[in-house]
């Protein structure tokens, strides 16, 4: 009974890490809005070494359309305009001498399409994940030393934690879907 606790434990974690990676997914599909995030996934060549964006300026906004991107050493700015260009996010980023500007343009009605396809993929992704760990978790009660009926109310257990889960996957991919589509 201790290895069937264990099991279901090793299952919701691995369900749970299906939806978190789905939450860090959704962050980096913008919706419109400028989000200091948006720039996460963003690194730069520092003292010899790949660093975050993050970790060698000050992201903010300073309205819904702007992102200002402040290095802490001001002989950064030319390389961190490089690194946003690489990322390739479609961004162009401006240097004003002191900081590096990006301005966010608003969405096309097409490009909030694209985006709903890209978060619907993501959250397909999402479910696969837990159904795998579904699978895993059900293939493993085959091999316990187990009655038929606990390995059947095992299943049951896997199945309802399944449940579950891909309910919220679908929750998050509903509310980012209207987050995209509000103009």
């Amino acid at each position: 009974m201790e290895e069937l606790a264990f099991l279901l434990d090793l299952t919701k974690e691995a369900m749970q890490k299906a939806l978190s990676h789905l939450e860090k997914s959704f962050v980096n599909i913008r919706a419109g809005k400028a989000n200091p995030s948006m720039l996460s996934g963003v690194k730069l060549e520092y003292y010899g070494a790949q660093t975050p964006l993050s970790q060698v300026a000050n992201i903010n906004t300073p309205d819904g359309q702007t992102l200002s991107v402040q290095p802490w050493d001001k002989t950064m700015i030319p390389e961190i305009e490089k690194a946003i260009m690489v990322a390739n996010l479609g961004f162009n980023p401006m240097n004003n001498g002191e900081s590096v500007i990006i301005n966010i343009p608003p969405l096309t009605e097409e490009r909030r399409r694209e985006l709903v396809k890209l978060a619907k993929a993501e959250a397909e992704n999402a479910k696969v994940g837990v159904r795998n760990a579904r699978k895993d978790a059900n293939n493993e009660i085959k091999t316990l030393d187990l009655s038929e009926d606990q390995k059947s109310n095992a299943e049951v257990d896997v199945q309802s934690l399944t449940d579950g889960y891909i309910q919220q996957i679908d929750e998050k991919y509903a509310i980012k879907e209207k987050e995209i589509m509000t103009v």
